[in-house]
């Protein structure tokens, strides 16, 4: 099983990104990887790692699509460029069955679409990432930004496949949520109450509407929303987490008292870090495309990269987009 790896995505990239390739190639002796991205930068970094040549491919690609590009205008016209390249591959290799990146997020849900295209029957795409949970169980919150417009059979369909996905990674009957402005079934706009109708009258799990501040609870394994509303819930979260610890540090350094505390209390905040660290729960699956995306945030490091890698590998072997189409074509 092949997984494809855009090498030239990502703040850190090409370095962190095939550091992070040989990491999972280590761990795992069944998968292989191809970098994608300029050659000789790559065979440079590989020169000081240790890494099974067999069961690397390095393919050449020496343009880089940026932030600042349009995303649809760069998958059309930057025809070399390491993410283009890649998805080429991905679709034009029968035993390559996933793509990783943590280059631009725009550029990878266009190329997801125009390049793969979408699984029939599925009406839009999702951003769909894992989230912390204090029972360590974790939620999946989709759509995340990829489709700020939406509409009620949209929110279906992110159900569907998001109960596809955690069934895929283990959880035998995931319960699903619709982010609301609260609980109440006639609480939401027009579009959202709609949603609510669909999906309390289809087989899924749907245990009724969930509102922001409880979505790290657990208490539920998918979260459907519009793209618009769930990125602002997934920053919100993200920012309030990095304002608190630096409240924490800050206030440690006030005085001797609040550093023997701090120093006292060092391990259990590491711990409450390290719990809710995005980089250590790997990408955000693009679902709803004809084989396995994986998107990373732009900032991860080669431990990110590896757990990535090794979640597209396990997806692949649980054939998530066969079970998604199937589950698709049941509806």
């Amino acid at each position: 099983m092949k997984i494809v790896v855009d090498a030239f995505g990502g703040d850190f990239a090409p370095l962190e990104i095939v550091s992070g390739a040989v990491k999972a190639l280590q761990a795992n002796e069944k998968l292989k990887i191809v970098l994608v991205g300029d050659k000789d930068r790559i065979t440079e970094i590989l020169e000081s790692l240790v890494f099974v040549s067999d069961r690397l491919e390095i393919v050449h690609a020496p343009d880089v699509v940026t932030m600042d590009d349009v995303p649809t205008v760069a998958i059309r016209t930057k025809k070399t460029s390491s993410i283009v390249v890649a998805y080429d591959y991905l679709k034009n290799n029968d035993d390559a069955v996933a793509l990783v990146s943590a280059g631009s997020t725009g550029a990878t849900l266009a190329g997801a679409v125009l390049k793969l295209g979408r699984i029939k029957g599925i009406s839009r795409p999702a951003l769909a990432p894992i989230l912390p949970t204090v029972n360590d169980k974790g939620v999946m919150l989709l759509d995340c930004g990829a489709n700020a417009d939406c509409k009620a059979e949209n929110l279906l369909h992110f159900a569907i496949m998001g109960n596809e996905y955690m069934k895929a990674v283990g959880v035998k009957n995931p319960r699903i949520a619709l982010l609301n402005i609260g609980t109440e079934e006639e609480k939401g706009s027009e579009m959202i109450k709609e949603a609510y109708q669909l999906l309390k009258n289809s087989k899924l799990n749907f245990v009724g509407n969930i509102e922001a501040r409880d979505i790290l609870r657990g208490s539920v394994d998918v979260i459907v929303s519009d793209g618009f509303s769930g990125n602002i819930a997934l920053k919100t979260i993200e920012g309030v987490g990095e304002v608190l610890f630096g409240e924490l540090k800050d206030i440690v350094k006030t005085s001797f008292r609040a550093k023997l505390g701090g120093l006292l209390l060092k391990k259990n905040l590491k711990g409450i870090k390290s719990k809710y660290d995005y980089q250590k729960l790997g990408g955000a699956p693009m679902l709803g495309v004809s084989k396995i995306v994986l998107k990373c945030h732009g900032n991860s490091k080669a431990e990110t990269i590896a757990k990535t890698i090794e979640q597209a590998y396990a997806l692949g072997e649980n054939k998530m987009i066969e079970k998604v189409t199937k589950a698709v074509e049941k509806i």
